[in-house]
């Protein structure tokens, strides 16, 4: 149960990451919220924690605006869909168990581990950098970024992860390694000033594209 938790943990603080950098468009955000409150409302039950009743959003229901009934009928349905949820894995491994394999090769899910040792690139303010997996031939992002905050002096921005930075890009299904190529792209965002035209203003914090790079397998 702790290795459970440990990853509901990890992958938390990845989505708080992403959430936090501004950078994901109004759908992918509101998708990934919802991705967020699922994973806390699962590992509440888990844990045996009070359960949170939400609305379709995700949004925390007030029961002072909230009638007792459709308070109830939502406590209802969220229960339901996480003890199917934790019905389904308890299934899926009593068959590794029984079998030493799924029974579906489409349950296998792998994961790719990425250790962040460096950044050198002369840009002389604050960086992001953006990772995550690519399919050039289908031209589309095919995971959540993975950020990283790099300082103009050439170091992290949260200086107690140097040499520390790792991410792991989970949910990886067999049909995503049959792919012809999957790239492993890192995405340049400036953070800094910039002077305006007019008079000697500058603007501060604003985040622009510098560059981009990647590599394939």
């Amino acid at each position: 149960q702790f290795r459970h938790v440990q990853q509901l943990t990890y992958s938390l603080i990845e989505w708080r990451s992403q959430i936090l950098s501004g950078t994901l468009p109004k759908d992918e955000l509101a998708e990934l919220k919802k991705k967020v409150t699922a994973k806390i409302d699962y590992g509440n039950r888990i844990l045996g924690l009070d359960l949170v009743v939400r609305d379709d959003n995700g949004n925390i229901l007030d029961p002072d605006e909230t009638s007792t009934i459709s308070l109830f009928k939502a406590h209802e349905t969220a229960s339901k869909r996480i003890d199917e949820r934790i019905q389904e894995e308890k299934s899926l491994q009593q068959s590794l168990d029984l079998r030493g394999q799924p029974i579906f090769n489409s349950t296998h899910t792998y994961s790719l581990y990425v250790n962040f040792k460096n950044f050198v690139c002369n840009i002389g303010e604050d960086a992001e950098l953006l990772m995550s997996l690519y399919d050039p031939d289908l031209s589309k992002f095919i995971s959540e970024n993975y950020l990283v905050r790099w300082g103009s002096n050439g170091m992290p921005k949260e200086i107690e992860k140097l040499n520390n930075l790792q991410a792991v890009f989970t949910d990886l299904s067999s049909s995503d390694l049959i792919r012809p190529r999957i790239s492993l792209v890192c995405q340049i965002v400036r953070v800094g000033h910039m002077e305006l035209k007019d008079g000697k203003k500058h603007t501060c914090g604003l985040r622009r594209p510098f560059g981009v790079a990647g590599g394939h397998w």
